[in-house]
């Protein structure tokens, strides 16, 4: 079974294309901004320029414009190719690749920046994979009080790393290749926005005047 992974839900814009738990093929590039521009590029790059009966797309939280564009690139896709579309967490993601890296870890948080200073946060076991806690959007430092000692990974730890210089914090941005590690539960969200705090921004659908 192949199935086309989009990221585009931080910084880094990644694709993959997974075949039976094996990479056939990635792109990761960190671009800040211009998912949109770099992201069917990237696709097309791929073999059979990323044709594949399922499409597994980042559905947040993270960036609400680069979320939005990975799920319109995801279900413009799947209307062209019959596929079906599936979405999974960032921090899921990064919580099973920060597994993956460290065997010895037992627990982690994922830490992203959020909006209004504000970071998400979600805390994770590794065995067997799981939760901890619900995805909370808070403060820098309300966010380290949760942490308890707990070793974190994410593009929000350098929010962290100035109130606590010692604490076990690693930079790390979403890779869809990552997206193999995730255990099948992790992998079945609807298509639609997890965006961990109200969006500043909504569409008019959302806003109840469409």
């Amino acid at each position: 079974m192949r199935t086309l992974v989009i990221e585009t839900a931080t910084a880094a814009c990644s694709v993959a294309l997974i075949e039976d738990g094996r990479v056939v093929a990635n792109a990761h590039e960190l671009v800040e901004r211009g998912h949109a521009e770099r992201l069917i590029p990237m696709i097309g790059a791929l073999p059979d320029q990323g044709r594949s009966p399922h499409i597994l797309v980042d559905v947040g939280p993270g960036s609400f414009t680069g979320v939005r564009v990975g799920l319109a690139a995801a279900i413009g896709l799947s209307i062209g190719w019959g596929a079906e579309v599936r979405g999974y967490s960032s921090l899921a993601l990064l919580a099973a690749a920060g597994f993956a890296a460290d065997a010895d870890l037992a627990n982690l948080a994922v830490v992203l920046e959020g909006g209004h200073g504000e970071v998400f946060m979600q805390a994770f076991h590794a065995a067997p994979f799981g939760e901890d806690a619900p995805l909370r959007s808070l403060s820098p430092a309300a966010a380290l009080e949760a942490l308890a000692g707990m070793p974190a990974i994410g593009s929000g730890v350098r929010r962290l790393a100035a109130l606590a210089p010692s604490h076990t914090l690693a930079e790390a941005l979403p890779d869809a290749a990552d997206a193999r590690l995730l255990p099948s539960a992790f992998t079945a969200l609807p298509p639609r926005p997890i965006y961990g705090r109200a969006p500043d921004a909504r569409t008019l659908a959302e806003r109840g005047l469409a």
